[in-house]
């Protein structure tokens, strides 16, 4: 069959063209990143040699080696992993099946050569970090289990591949660059001796490489292999952990929190695991199904394995070995399997712990891991009722008392409590700005008690999940029957007329009700105790597009000191039939829709009735 001529997807032409004309400070991580596709590829071949054997093909003795060839300036990386077939071949080195990937692309076009991120690990495909050093890459591939179908790949990195049938006798994968004349460097022994150290020293299989042992060759292990996780925590320096959590995490930053330790009791396991101090990439567009790594008495299972962690923390990476489950384990028995949710549970308590280790010991850090994730623990206090306790310790808000940008908790809010206040109040919103302007906050400021400002969409779904912190209950502001203030009776015989009249000409409200909670509005609008409020009904507008919900009926509530109500209930009380008590009515009715946030049915009439009263005042 002749070689086929292929062409790169668009985005990744783009990513290739900045990998090989941007400037980088890193280009010796080609060398880790391609050592960890090796390893992926020999663990899962063992894997699949437990109920296989014949993928193995009589060899079990896992290797990755790395062959410098000084006179063809080229550097193989070879394993005897579970292989490409021709399919598997262009599917993973022909495209980055990544959303965002224009986006990021985009981004980083925008910004200066400098200031770019290093592009490798971003995306987790590691392989095009070869062409940072080399001007050619050729990949010779067979798979497990298949003698006869052996391919060549081969690539300059411009723009197009070709793909061949070839020949290999081993199954597995041979890396080959050719190396540009500025990396020569990569063909030195002790410089690849002293990366495999630096970057890979922990990967369990052995990486080699021929040397030279008086006149003899001999084949050299290059890396120390006993996994980092079950190494003691006394004898593993920060760079290790940091350099295991890039090679596990793909992520060139440091993360925000190392947890390693081993549990004994009912079920015994070793667990290394990362708390990101930013979202990691495959987060930012779309749904992540990430998980941890899982190995059984050192044996890897899976990559991906999201049954032990409930869903709200798969922001978190790490390993999880355990020489209490049986090797033979299936994927289905693995989601159901009892000892694992053991497992889950005290991994849980054990990444919920060192957060609110994080939060107490190192505010300002953890509120730089909350801007990043704290939507994932959001999400988890409306999930996860058995931490509910322990979630809501962890959420952070921004309030009345805060300047903006800056957050307090309900810990912090129950101390700066005065001794009358006996609930938690808080406000939901679109932005702290709309909040902010609203005249339900009159009495609270009147009184210096702070209201939690809540602007994430899911916060209305926590607070209804939470509902209660330390005895004090979660109280909305703008729910009928929060100021619990009496109005005289002789303020109540002499407006309920006005409130019924405004019932009567406004067929949108619920009810038009007296209140004493404003101070310097006119109106406002609160919804019943159990209805939905003007925030969720935005949400649920937006989330039901195609087929909008019916709008919910709110109650006004009327200030009877403002003297804008009290001027109308005397032209009321003068002459009822006045034409213009409708139109006051229904223009402070529009007022109070538009400082809730929401958006006035019929903007050209409130337009229309406004210009009337500017008119009247000007004279006109």
């Amino acid at each position: 069959m002749p070689a086929e001529t292929m062409q790169f997807k668009t985005e990744l032409k783009q990513l290739l063209h900045l990998i090989i004309h941007s400037l980088y400070s890193h280009k010796d991580i080609f060398l880790r990143e391609l050592i960890s596709n090796a390893s992926d590829a020999i663990d899962r071949v063992r894997f699949m040699g437990l109920t296989q054997a014949e993928v193995l093909e009589g060899n079990a003795d896992w290797k990755i080696k790395l062959i410098p060839d000084e006179a063809n300036r080229t550097l193989t990386i070879s394993d005897n992993g579970i292989g490409m077939s021709h399919d598997t071949i262009v599917e993973h080195l022909g495209t980055i099946a990544r959303s965002g990937t224009r986006e990021f692309l985009d981004s980083l076009k925008a910004a200066d050569a400098k200031e770019r991120p290093d592009l490798i690990g971003q995306f987790g495909v590691g392989f095009y970090a070869s062409f940072m050093v080399a001007d050619k890459v050729t990949v010779v591939s067979r798979m497990a289990g298949n003698p006869e179908d052996a391919v060549k790949w081969e690539s300059e990195g411009q723009g197009d591949f070709t793909i061949e049938p070839s020949t290999k006798p081993a199954r597995g994968t041979d890396v080959i660059l050719h190396l540009r004349e500025d990396a020569k460097e990569f063909l030195d022994q002790n410089k690849l001796h002293s990366l495999v150290k630096k970057y890979s020293d922990f990967v369990e299989h052995p990486i080699v490489m021929d040397i030279d042992d008086d006149g003899k060759k001999v084949e050299d292990t290059l890396n120390a292999r006993k996994a980092i996780w079950l190494r003691n925590k006394s004898d593993i320096s920060e760079e290790e952990y940091a350099e295991f959590y890039k090679h596990i995490a793909h992520d060139m930053h440091p993360p925000a929190r190392t947890i390693h330790y081993k549990a004994e009791g009912q079920i015994e396991f070793k667990a290394l695991l990362y708390v990101p101090a930013q979202k990691p990439f495959d987060m930012m567009w779309g749904e992540s199904k990430k998980g941890l790594h899982l190995y059984i008495q050192r044996v890897f299972i899976l990559d991906d394995c999201e049954t032990l962690l409930p869903k709200y923390l798969r922001f978190v990476r790490g390993v999880v070995d355990s020489p209490d489950l049986p090797l033979n384990v299936s994927r289905e028995i693995l989601q159901q399997s009892a000892p694992l949710e053991k497992i889950r549970s005290n991994l849980t308590t054990k990444v919920l712990n060192t957060l609110e280790e994080m939060k107490r010991t190192d505010f300002d850090k953890y509120v730089g891991f909350y801007n990043e994730l704290g939507v994932f623990l959001r999400e988890g206090a409306y999930q996860d009722f058995e931490n509910k306790k322990k979630l809501a310790e962890l959420l952070l808000f921004e309030s009345t008392k805060t300047d903006a940008g800056k957050f307090t908790s309900f810990a912090d809010y129950v101390e700066r409590m005065p001794g009358e206040q006996t609930e938690i109040y808080y406000l939901v919103g679109d932005s702290r700005e709309v909040l902010e302007q609203s005249p339900l906050l009159e009495t609270f400021k009147a009184k210096s008690w702070e209201v939690l400002l809540l602007t994430d969409p899911a916060d209305e779904f926590v607070v209804d999940s939470v509902q209660e912190y330390k005895g004090k209950h979660l109280k909305a502001i703008d729910r009928a029957g929060v100021d619990t203030s009496n109005l005289s009776e002789e303020t109540k015989t002499r407006f309920q007329p006005l409130c019924d009249y405004f019932k009567e000409k406004i067929a949108d409200i619920a009810d038009a009700r007296l209140t004493n909670r404003l101070k310097e509005s006119a109106v406002c609008l609160v919804a019943d105790e159990h209805a939905m409020s003007a925030s969720m009904e935005r949400l649920m507008a937006r989330m039901h597009r195609d087929k909008p919900l019916p709008a919910s009926k709110r109650i006004l509530e009327i200030n009877p000191e403002h003297p804008l109500v009290q001027a109308m209930e005397k032209l009321f009380s003068n002459d009822r039939i006045d034409a213009r008590l409708e139109k006051h009515a229904r223009l402070l009715y529009d007022q109070a829709v538009i400082l809730e946030g929401s958006k006035v049915k019929d903007p050209l009439t409130f337009a229309q009735r406004l210009n009337e009263l500017l008119l009247r005042d000007a004279g006109g």
